[in-house]
């Protein structure tokens, strides 16, 4: 089990368009971002399919990052001192949730044909990933649909390591921890931490840090069933009276008041509950902008970066910068001993 990896990281330029990697703006972002106190970031590549029963995963040149935008941001990152995850992410036209590509049992050729289309897209950015040094490579985000085929997963997985020697991690979504036993073949079990820690009554700490405990219940359960180690791979909320009960929502309540407050107490009590868990290797939180808006607009944003709210940003950059220490256990050949250091 790797125990050296703990992610202080978050997503960075999600569904940005062509070009925008390798702009000024786009630099400096990724500079306000970095000296928030991070180790790691997460880029995404985007790639696309026409609705959830379409077979065929492509690029589109007008909206999806070239490999030239992709290797600016890397670069980039690296001057910053970050280690990189490179993500690899198939969106539907059609709006669907990427969770929801399925097709029937009766009909295995669908599956075949979209495999074919999905592992091709995959080993394209795995040999990039090799190429640039990227350290760690998502194969998959919140394909429920995908994950259920275990045998076509691991040949994935494992047609991805011929080309890839770096640590590779799966994203599944939150609630299906120990679902798909094929996850052993992975380095890190990343899962999207979109779990509601309120009730629509209590939106206090002490009620979101309680129900975080359960969270790691179940997250150690999945860590002990697959002896792997757990990362947050998502996880974020908006800033908005409530968000807490629905984090996974991406769609504005303009009848709710916005609240930093809540959105900041989500960081702040998520840390807490996880941060010192010998089994759990870090965040990479939802998200941050490749190209920022003024930072007078950016208190009036619902979305879920931190940029420009205080309170959130805040605890980040207290918990990132100055926790100075982080305990990682590196386990030796012996069940008896292990050496305790910092990081």
């Amino acid at each position: 089990m790797n125990k050296d990896i703990f992610c202080k990281g978050y997503t960075w330029g999600f569904f940005s368009k062509r070009g925008d990697f390798q702009t000024e703006a786009a630099e400096k972002s990724m500079e306000r971002l970095a000296s928030n106190g991070l180790n790691w970031i997460c880029i995404p590549v985007n790639a696309l399919q026409e609705s959830f029963a379409s077979t065929r995963v492509f690029s589109d040149y007008e909206r999806t990052q070239s490999d030239e935008d992709i290797a600016f941001a890397i670069k980039k990152a690296k001057s910053l001192g970050l280690k990189v995850c490179l993500k690899p992410m198939v969106d539907c036209l059609d709006h669907s949730w990427r969770a929801r590509i399925d097709f029937p049992p009766e009909n295995p050729e669908y599956w075949d044909k979209w495999f074919k289309s999905y592992t091709a897209f995959m080993l394209h950015y795995a040999k990039l990933a090799e190429k640039l040094g990227c350290e760690m490579l998502c194969t998959g985000c919140e394909m429920a649909g995908m994950d259920k085929q275990s045998d076509r997963c691991r040949k994935l997985i494992a047609q991805v390591r011929e080309v890839y020697s770096g640590t590779v991690m799966h994203n599944i979504n939150h609630g299906d921890e120990q679902r798909f036993n094929w996850l052993s073949d992975v380095d890190i079990i990343g899962i999207s931490g979109y779990y509601p820690v309120t009730d629509g009554v209590n939106r206090d700490k002490k009620h979101m840090l309680s129900r975080w405990n359960e969270v790691v219940g179940s997250l150690e359960k999945a860590h002990k069933h697959f002896n792997k180690p757990i990362m947050f791979a998502e996880i974020g909320v908006r800033n908005e009276e409530g968000c807490t009960q629905y984090p996974w929502d991406f769609h504005d309540r303009l009848d709710k008041p916005l609240d930093e407050q809540e959105q900041a107490d989500f960081y702040d009590t998520a840390m807490e509950a996880t941060w010192d868990l010998d089994w759990f290797c870090g965040y990479f939180w939802w998200d941050w902008k490749a190209i920022l808006p003024p930072i007078e607009k950016a208190k009036k944003n619902r979305d879920f970066t931190v940029y420009g709210k205080l309170g959130a940003e805040k605890v980040v950059h207290k918990r990132l910068i100055c926790t100075k220490i982080r305990t990682v256990y590196h386990w030796i050949d012996s069940p008896f001993f292990f050496i305790c250091v910092g990081e």
